[in-house]
């Protein structure tokens, strides 16, 4: 195997565990899972979603979004609305406290990205926003 992609997948996978136990850290004082705050920030970012939506785009099954969005809706998180453009759907926002637990996770990851970044150059700060671009393509 060629040494330098078996380095280079050494320090991805190291670097995945690191943002990983990072994120299990600071979601662990919120109360809420993981996944219900990757949601959080996925409708924050959005602002509405249809239930539809929001699955595809963490990539899990409508029946796992149900299930969650019923967690988050009994913790006061979200707020279900009948879709006025399709009666069928259902749209998902955040309430008071879900935009809370929003901009604090946000303010955490924009934190998180200075700090990382702090000891790039402009250029390399360029390069490595061009690199993930592609590299987010390809997953």
């Amino acid at each position: 195997m060629d040494a330098k992609l078996e380095y280079l997948s050494q320090l991805i996978i190291e670097f995945y565990d690191k943002i990983s136990s990072w994120e299990q850290e600071v979601v662990k004082e919120s109360g809420l899972s993981p996944t219900q705050m990757h949601a959080i920030e996925v409708i924050g970012q959005a602002g509405k979603l249809r239930m539809k939506e929001l699955a595809e785009q963490m990539g899990l099954t409508t029946g796992t979004i149900t299930v969650m969005v019923d967690g988050l809706t009994r913790q006061g998180v979200v707020e279900r609305e009948k879709d006025e453009e399709d009666r069928r759907s259902v749209l998902v926002h955040l309430t008071a406290r879900g935009h809370e637990l929003f901009e604090e996770h946000h303010r955490l990851h924009i934190k998180l990205t200075q700090d990382l970044t702090s000891q790039l150059s402009a250029r390399e700060s360029s390069y490595l926003a061009a690199i993930l671009t592609k590299m987010n393509l390809q997953i």
